[in-house]
């Protein structure tokens, strides 16, 4: 039986899909308040730096997966212009939800359009898409390295793929701080804050469990992607991966 990280504890693939569904249900009233917690607030300038090295031009058809609420969506729009589109996609109904409501809320309503799917069952034709990103979501994905094939297969020659996600300080000496920060204090803000703690415990493992950015590299190579930059902004806090088909 294949096995898979939820968290520190091992999970069937199926089983991590469940435990991932279950968690964003539960936060996703939170979400944005959860991401400032776990980032220090700066994913807000990692996902602007995200779009920035994207470069997605006017008229480009672009997918947001495990999109969230709808951040990288908002910055993305008005990039793609009269003639292009951003879908925004993800596993969790809720968050769907979510992120329709912020972005109607916002003014945000053309050019945008919804869908729920799995990461690595795409319900989109091969060479779909000139750019895609996904921000803080590879990791809860059951199966990354199909993911992350999928990606690859829906994405046209010369398109780019954008992964932003958690990972570890540069300054080894730093790791044993960020880890207990991820497993003990994520936990007890999410109790206080949203009186969900398991929901944050799983989100600290899930950080800590993820593979370090030169892994990441070589799943994207072995996925097809030919070209492949890392950057790690916020000292390692988060990796970068650039990649183009």
């Amino acid at each position: 039986m294949t096995e898979t990280h939820g968290g520190f504890a091992r999970a069937t693939p199926e089983q991590k899909r469940d435990r991932v569904m279950q968690v964003f249900s539960s936060v996703a009233g939170s979400y944005d308040q959860m991401n400032d917690l776990m980032s220090f607030g700066l994913h807000r300038l990692w996902k602007r730096f995200t779009v920035r090295l994207a470069r997605i031009q006017n008229g480009e058809r672009v997918l947001d997966v495990a999109g969230g609420t709808g951040d990288l969506t908002r910055l993305c729009q008005p990039l793609v212009g009269q003639h292009g589109e951003v879908v925004i996609c993800d596993l969790n109904a809720d968050m769907l939800k979510r992120a329709r409501e912020r972005l109607l809320n916002a003014g945000l309503v053309h050019h945008i359009r919804y869908v729920q799917g799995n990461a690595e069952h795409l319900p989109f034709k091969a060479e779909s898409f000139d750019c895609i990103l996904i921000g803080f979501g590879l990791r809860n994905v059951a199966n990354p390295q199909a993911a992350l094939s999928e990606l690859y297969r829906i994405t046209r020659p010369g398109g780019r793929l954008l992964v932003l996600e958690f990972s570890q300080p540069v300054v080894r000496a730093l790791h044993p701080v960020y880890r207990y920060y991820c497993l003990h204090w994520l936990p007890r803000l999410g109790r206080q804050l949203v009186s969900d703690a398991a929901s944050y415990r799983y989100l600290g493992e899930s950080i800590q469990a993820y593979p370090p950015p030169q892994h990441i590299t070589r799943m994207l190579h072995q996925a097809g992607w030919r070209t492949v930059d890392c950057f790690l902004p916020g000292g390692g806090i988060a990796a970068l991966h650039r990649a183009i088909r």
